[in-house]
Parts: structure tokens; C-alpha cells; sequence
């Protein structure tokens, strides 16, 4: 027989407090660059999970009353795992920006075969891009990007409460939108080292018209080899004020999608 202290009732609001935050942990821990990686171990995830839901339940809104096996539960489910998902697709936009400006510079280069396996996605990516993403991993890192991330993360918990309020269909579409920003960003930031290793392809190009019995392709590759490599060392001079800037960008995208002004 069940003590009324420890009535059905008690015990449904024990397990909402504690599993509903734990969904909208594991799914941001899972899609976000660092934590979300094949690197990371599912079990390190789901016990880190685990370890900042105990924390962080005591001091979060209290979650609404409803039953364990009913549809508002079913609803209340997908909204934090849409939330998470959400939250953490923000933060992975700006690793694929950088990775994308690194394939746009590496192909122009003609870099293109000169790829790796990524080991954190499984996947093969040319070797400038994965420099850029482990330059970017360390600056991260260094201005303590994580703690940041999951401050605004814990903040969604009082901005959005768990409840059958989520994202909604605004939310969804400015994550559609996010992708037109990280093309765009990857684009301006790959575009001195573009156009210097395009106007020097041009120029080879007048080169082959003026002079047809030159070989040019022998000299065009690795010329443009070095101006594109010198290009990028320019590049880098400025790699921390962009990487900042971005970072708070989508930090600031992160409240917005939130609701946050």
C-alpha cells in the first residue's frame, strides 16, 4: 500500500521533474559540436545528461501535472526534444560555417583531393576544413564558449518551461533561416582567399591566350597553390574577431529562438 506521502500523484511530478529536463539535455547534448561527436561515448553523454539534470531540476519551474501515458505527456515529450534539437542545431551552425568557408577555399585552391577522415562525424572533408574546425574547437574552448552555451541553454528553462508550449512555427522556420545565415557567412569569410586564387587563375588565363606554347597548367597549380596558402596566413590575422563575432551571433540567436529580446 502506498503512504500518502508518497501518493501517485507525488510520484508522476517526481519523474516529470526530472525526465522532461533530461530530454531537452540528451538532445541538445547530442546534436551540439563537442559533446554531440562520434569522440564522445553514448553512455559519457547520457551520464553527463543525467548528472546536470539532478542539478539543474531543484531549480527550474515546476512541470505541469499530467498523466504519464497520456497524449499531453506524448506532447509534452516532443516539444523538449524539439527545443533541444533546436537549441543544439544553432550552436552546430557555427562549426559548419567554418567547415564550409574551408571546403570553398580548399576547392578554389584545388585542394579538393586533399581531404581526411573527420573522425568526430565519420565523414571525409577536405584538410583545410578540418583545421578550421579544430581551430575553432580550441578557441571555443579557450573563451570558455561552452559554459556560455550552456547558460543560455539552462536559460531556456525559465524563457520556454516545460509545458505543451514549445518552438512553435515561428521557431522552426528561424531554424530554417539559419541555414541561409551560414552559407552567407561562410561565404564572406571565404571570399578574400577566393577572389585572390580566382584573379590569379584569370591571369593565367590571359597568360595562355598571349603566350599559347607555355605550359601553363605545370605552372598555373602551384602558383595558385601558394597564393591561395598565402591568403589564408592573411586570412588568419583576423580568424579570432570573426570567430567572435559569430559566436555571439549565435549565442544571440540561441535567446532569440527562446523568445528572449
Amino acid at each position: 500500500m502506498v503512504p500518502a506521502e508518497l501518493s501517485a500523484d507525488l510520484i508522476s511530478q517526481w519523474v516529470g521533474q526530472h525526465l522532461w529536463p533530461l530530454f531537452r539535455l540528451a538532445s541538445f547534448l547530442i546534436v551540439i559540436p563537442i559533446f554531440g561527436t562520434q569522440l564522445v561515448p553514448a553512455r559519457v553523454r547520457l551520464g553527463l545528461a543525467l548528472l546536470m539534470t539532478v542539478l539543474i531540476a531543484p531549480l527550474i519551474p515546476e512541470v505541469p501535472q499530467v498523466e504519464a501515458f497520456s497524449a499531453d505527456a506524448v506532447v509534452i515529450t516532443l516539444q523538449q526534444i524539439l527545443i533541444g534539437v533546436g537549441l543544439g542545431f544553432a550552436l552546430t551552425a557555427l562549426w559548419q560555417l567554418f567547415v564550409i568557408a574551408g571546403q570553398m577555399i580548399a576547392m578554389q585552391m584545388g585542394l579538393g583531393f586533399a581531404s581526411m577522415m573527420d573522425p568526430s562525424n565519420g565523414v571525409s572533408v577536405p584538410v583545410l576544413a578540418q583545421i578550421y574546425t579544430i581551430t575553432i574547437t580550441l578557441l571555443f574552448l579557450a573563451m570558455n564558449g561552452h559554459l556560455v552555451a550552456f547558460e543560455v541553454f539552462i536559460e531556456s528553462f525559465y524563457v520556454l518551461p516545460i509545458g505543451m508550449e514549445g518552438l512553435g512555427q515561428a521557431g522552426v522556420w528561424e531554424l530554417a533561416h539559419r541555414i541561409t545565415w551560414m552559407f552567407a557567412s561562410a561565404m564572406l569569410l571565404a571570399l578574400p582567399a577566393v577572389t585572390a586564387v580566382f584573379i590569379v587563375n584569370i591571369s593565367f588565363g590571359v597568360m595562355t591566350r598571349a603566350a599559347p606554347q607555355m605550359n601553363i597548367f605545370a605552372l598555373g597549380f602551384p602558383i595558385g597553390l601558394i597564393f591561395g596558402l598565402f591568403a589564408i596566413w592573411v586570412l588568419h590575422a583576423n580568424f579570432l574577431p570573426h570567430f567572435d563575432q559569430y559566436a555571439r551571433e549565435t549565442f544571440d540567436f540561441m535567446r532569440l529562438l527562446q523568445g528572449q529580446p
